[in-house]
């Protein structure tokens, strides 16, 4: 049986990811690493062109020192905190 694809676009999930990498001197590859994805993944998550999956989400939380809710919101961010 097939589903129909969904016409609505995907709710954007918004982050901090970039701020919070850098504060701790991470390049992008060096996080990829961390995680487990590539690092052109990482470039895509900064710029909110792709919204990571919850285990994606939880392990870069991990890798960043930081709370799953601290990095992401579907509500825009403010940068800087």
């Amino acid at each position: 049986m097939l589903f129909p694809m969904s016409r609505n676009p995907e709710e954007p999930v918004y982050n901090r990811i970039e701020e919070a990498r850098t504060a701790l001197g991470l390049t992008r590859q060096e996080l990829a690493d961390r995680v487990g994805v590539h690092y052109q993944t990482i470039g895509y998550l900064e710029r909110e062109e792709y919204s990571p999956s919850l285990v994606l989400a939880l392990r870069i939380a991990k890798a960043l020192n930081q709370e799953v809710t601290e990095l992401f919101s579907l509500t825009p961010l403010k940068k800087g905190r």
